[in-house]
């Protein structure tokens, strides 16, 4: 079984026929966003700040640019939902 990032994306893709795709997981996202897979990201943003850890994100390949589609504050989060721009 393969453990690459577009195998997993490119069965994702065959198994939804012409339905949307919801990709989760930094290292399969930056994979898809390198390959100009994305449309769009949901992020979910809880107001906690941590001193260390891991990025989300591995190293994308540009700058990638959003546009704010919505922005809804909830108790405890608030969520983020931009469109990418090519």
């Amino acid at each position: 079984m393969s453990r690459h990032p577009m195998d997993a994306i490119a069965a994702a893709r065959e198994a939804a026929g012409d339905k949307d795709v919801a990709l989760m997981g930094g290292g399969v996202v930056t994979e898809a966003l390198r390959h100009g897979l994305v449309d769009e990201i949901v992020l979910h943003q809880v107001p906690i700040l941590l001193s260390g850890g891991r990025s989300f994100f591995q190293e994308l390949p540009d700058h990638v640019r959003l546009r704010a589609l919505t922005v809804v504050p909830a108790a405890g989060v608030t969520h983020l939902h931009y469109e990418v721009i090519r």
